[in-house]
């Protein structure tokens, strides 16, 4: 599943040709993907002119002065750039037509993705209940320190709950316990407040390297452009049991915490 590097990529890849622009039409090749596509959408979006391109968590949000059209890519969702008239491919389930002549153009084989809709001033239920931004001032160790009291869980389980802070995937959840040298499977109640401080400080600086590298390759992930991200050939642990840590040389281990497979140094991490 693309994960907040990605979604980000992506906003960066689809912000220029998006903002300012109007939506002369909605095209819609399906009524539903991961939910029924509402009404307003075809209603209400076309003849706005898209003011923002905003991310917030691993959505995506296009606002106009109507509203906000509301997009996530889903497992295997991508968005690209296109000219309007291009044939579509399979899985190519809707556009949105713009006044340049180019189209936003959804391709999903898996249709977990989604496109609703936000009215004026209101937050969607769906974005109601999330955490802060990581890469944003309210995240910082003594916010997980605060958070994670009194808390058994796992503590990269406790790192990828969305309402303690959004957009830490499975990838980078692992990336950053490594690098802040924390076990996955410590209790997120028994971890200090230091070592909070630096394990915010690795997510902040794993998930802006991976924007900078396009994100990360993963099974189906294309920038707009279709170029691929580059972050994988960053990874320390994910993906690589067995294999020598890169630090300390001691075969990676993995296993399962919470329904995700984890991946972590037993030496370098406690």
């Amino acid at each position: 599943m693309p994960e907040l590097p990605e979604v980000e990529t992506t906003r960066r890849g689809i912000a220029p040709f998006v903002t300012g622009r109007v939506v002369a039409r909605v095209v819609l090749r399906r009524k539903d993907l991961r939910w029924p596509i509402p009404r307003a959408i075809s209603t209400r979006l076309p003849g706005q002119r898209i003011d923002a391109v905003e991310r917030r968590a691993k959505y995506l949000l296009l606002h106009t002065a109507a509203g906000s059209a509301l997009l996530h890519l889903g497992m295997s969702g991508s968005l690209r750039i296109v000219d309007a008239t291009v044939p579509v491919r399979k899985h190519d389930h809707y556009d949105l037509w713009l006044d340049s002549g180019q189209a936003l153009r959804f391709n999903d084989p898996r249709r977990f993705g989604c496109l609703l809709w936000q009215p004026p001033g209101e937050v969607h239920p769906l974005l109601q209940h999330l955490g802060p931004e990581p890469l944003g001032d309210a995240f910082d160790g003594h916010w997980l320190w605060a958070a994670s009291r009194g808390h058994h869980t796992a503590v990269k389980n406790f790192l990828m709950d969305q309402s303690i802070v959004v957009g830490v995937g499975n990838i980078y959840a692992s990336e950053a316990l490594f690098a802040a040298g924390i076990h996955p499977k410590r209790a997120a109640g028994a971890v200090s407040r230091a070592r909070y401080t630096r394990l915010a400080a690795e997510v902040r600086r794993i998930l802006t390297r991976a924007i900078l590298r396009g994100g990360t390759t993963l099974r189906d992930f294309t920038a707009p452009d279709g170029a691929p991200g580059y972050f994988e050939q960053e990874l320390q642990v994910y993906g690589r049991a067995g294999q020598p840590c890169t630090a300390c040389g001691t075969p990676i281990r993995a296993a399962f915490i919470g329904q995700r497979m984890s991946y972590w140094c037993p030496h370098c991490q406690r």
